[in-house]
């Protein structure tokens, strides 16, 4: 037993506690200065639970359910409690499996394989024990234990995704969660007890249902479940392709790289995705008063390869397609709209040049000759090259811009001249049967690796101004994804096992004193589940080569 006191500082002020209090019980003297509960704390630069204890002095900062990374615990900790919650009330002899699939609305999208019927009566109970548990402020525990043990756990267990996903861990050692009986493995840090775990609803859907939770914008608050069809749909569709794939977590991928599998694996997901261009641009060949195709989709969605791609798909069913990017029509760097911080905001819509852009667009479509500007970045000023164009009856117009389904900037343009692709990468594989890997992670990996590439941008670049990227699809891009024509998701199954190899050294950069370190050695963490794969195998044409070179297209 440590007797001594220490000095224990946050936001200034300093207090004496005994060694061996829990930081939970220190945050008790602090949190009236926070809005939202105080979750995880950060000591000196390194994230803490608050079941953990003070053993020497220190100055400590606050993480609640509104910044980032408690937001996250907040969801991961909600995951604990409703697998606890199911598997009571379903009874563990009437569940083979529970998934959590992906991200639906504001939460999370599972289904039960077993003896169980999913409706509203089911979803009561599950929530009613659910918030009796909430109300017990039942203690979430925390073991390590080795790897192999591990192993063992998860087979008796039948959870035989994380057994197939430490086979392959270079740890020795595994943390274990656990509300009193039921016990699990999650990837990342987890709330002190249930009583935190307040907001939430359950929605039946689909074939199974939705775990509703606030936005870290505001955790107190859970807002309506609005289905989004036409993603979701989407992302069924990239989970049937790792079935077809017999790839569907992170372990079986892992498996196919070591028994020399990859390069079957490789040109199949390839086959895949070139299919389905050909199908999209086959629907638009079929529809004659389409003129304009608008292609839009999130930071390193992969847009700039697809609409080459898509492109020679038009070519092969008899159009003739021209690209033309709207970032050509920015307004002149002067005319740019800034935002709250008197930064240029060259996401919003204002930053773009709609009257001369709709202008253009409409004398192209009257079979007038129209010369195109060219944007130049060094100078922040439209320029003019004699890029002239005329468009004849087979004419296409490919058009890439993150407005492009919005109709504000296509405004005088016929609604049936115009087809709108939304592109994202919507990764179809999980860690394990509880574990998704969210969407925007490998974007961000993604970004790191292109940026570095092509702009020499470090790892601690691209993570500081990613919360900034993601403001500006929230607010430009992801409202207007349901009014696609079609949806492309340029996720490669393989990927993130070959831009592994690409990140982890960016990432092994950022030290330890920098604001980004705790996002770098999350996402280290995250790809060590990962065996790498060589980039020799991966097509030329291919999306993943925007990103580690070596694309037969400019991009």
């Amino acid at each position: 037993m440590d007797n001594r006191m220490y000095q224990v500082t946050v936001a200034g002020q300093t207090r004496l506690y005994p060694g061996g209090t829990t930081f939970g019980e220190i945050v008790k003297d602090f949190e009236n200065q926070e809005k939202y509960p105080v979750v995880l704390v950060m000591v000196g630069n390194k994230l803490r639970e608050l079941h953990k204890r003070l053993h020497e002095d220190c100055e400590i900062s606050l993480i609640t359910t509104g910044d980032d990374i408690g937001h996250k615990t907040y969801k991961r900790s909600m995951n604990l409690l409703l697998l606890k919650a199911v598997y009571h009330v379903a009874g563990h002899e009437n569940v083979k499996k529970i998934v959590l699939h992906f991200t639906a609305g504001e939460g999370f999208y599972y289904t039960i394989d077993g003896n169980v019927q999913v409706n509203e009566e089911f979803l009561q109970k599950v929530d009613g024990y659910m918030r009796e548990m909430v109300e017990r402020k039942i203690p979430v525990m925390k073991r390590s234990i080795s790897t192999s043990s591990a192993m063992e756990l998860f087979h008796r267990h039948e959870m035989y995704d994380k057994e197939k996903l430490f086979k392959y861990r270079r740890v020795s050692r595994v943390n274990i969660y656990s509300l009193e009986e039921f016990e699990d493995y999650f990837y990342g840090y987890m709330v002190w007890h249930t009583g935190y775990l307040k907001y939430f609803k359950l929605y039946p859907y689909d074939e199974g249902f939705v775990m509703q939770m606030p936005k870290k914008e505001n955790p107190e608050r859970v807002p309506e479940f609005i289905p989004s069809p036409k993603i979701f749909q989407v992302q069924k569709e990239a989970e049937k392709w790792g079935e077809m794939l017999e790839v569907s977590v992170v372990g079986e991928i892992n498996e196919k790289i070591s028994r020399g599998k990859v390069k079957q694996m490789i040109l199949i997901s390839e086959a895949l995705q070139e299919g389905k261009i050909s199908r999209i641009a086959e629907q638009i060949s079929q529809q004659r008063d389409v003129k304009f195709v608008m292609i839009a989709g999130p930071s390193s969605s992969g847009k700039t390869t697809f609409s080459h791609r898509l492109s020679i798909q038009l070519a092969a069913h008899g159009l003739k397609p021209h690209p033309i990017a709207v970032d050509n029509y920015f307004v002149n760097r002067e005319d740019t709209p800034r935002d709250e911080n008197g930064n240029y905001n060259f996401e919003c819509l204002e930053a773009i040049d709609l009257e001369l852009f709709n202008r253009d667009m409409n004398a192209l479509l009257r079979g007038e000759r129209v010369e195109i500007p060219r944007f130049n970045f060094k100078v922040g000023k439209r320029e003019y090259k004699g890029d002239f164009l005329q468009m004849e009856p087979n004419d296409i117009l490919v058009i890439e811009g993150i407005h492009s389904l919005n109709d504000k900037m296509s405004y005088s343009l016929p609604k049936e001249s115009k087809f709108k692709i939304y592109i994202s990468a919507l990764t179809q594989l999980n860690v394990d049967e509880h574990n998704r890997i969210p969407t925007t992670d490998g974007r961000l990996i993604r970004r790191m690796v292109r940026d570095n590439r092509t702009r020499g941008t470090s790892a601690r670049e691209t993570i500081a101004m990613w919360p900034s990227v993601r403001r500006g699809e929230n607010e430009n891009i992801f409202p207007y994804q349901e009014e696609a024509d079609v949806m492309f998701n340029s996720a490669l199954i393989y990927e993130l096992a070959v831009l592994k190899l690409y990140a982890e050294p960016l990432l092994f950069q950022i030290e330890k004193d920098d604001p980004e370190y705790q996002e770098a050695k999350r996402l280290l963490k995250f790809l060590d589940y990962f065996v790498g794969i060589p980039s020799e195998d991966i097509p030329y044409n291919s999306i993943l080569r925007e990103f580690v070179g070596g694309s037969c297209f400019d991009v």
